[in-house]
């Protein structure tokens, strides 16, 4: 099974930007689908976005959708999440997660397998 370790995480003033980024173990990252998914206080855990193994299908919450953009590089063994114009109700602990299904279609947090410990996303206003 694939280990995930996210980094990037920080505290950034609203309208800043942060890229944050996973890094996988494991020979088989190819074949997982990705996912980032937040959890803030007194909230429940939020998908953010998905992206398939090839990286040719892309999906993302309402929410983000137009500031945020996840890729893959699976020769680095790692995805990421650009996220622009961030607001303060996108402060979380950001976490990511892989899928076996691997179609960028999986919203929902029961479809992933594997989880990272997370990185906290501070955005002040």
């Amino acid at each position: 099974q694939v280990q995930l370790v996210e980094s990037g995480g920080g505290l950034v003033q609203a309208g800043g930007s942060l890229r944050l980024a996973c890094a996988a173990s494991g020979r088989t990252f190819s074949r997982y689908g990705m996912g980032w998914f937040r959890l803030a206080p007194g909230k429940e855990r939020e998908f953010v976005a998905t992206i398939s193994w090839s990286g040719a299908s892309t999906n993302y919450a309402d929410s983000v959708k137009g500031r945020f953009t996840i890729s893959r590089d699976n020769a680095k063994n790692t995805v990421y999440l650009q996220m622009n114009s961030l607001k303060p109700e996108d402060t979380a602990v950001y976490y990511c997660a892989a899928n076996a299904r691997g179609l960028g279609l999986e919203t929902k947090s029961y479809e992933y397998d594997a989880w990272g410990q997370g990185t906290q996303v501070t955005v002040s206003s």
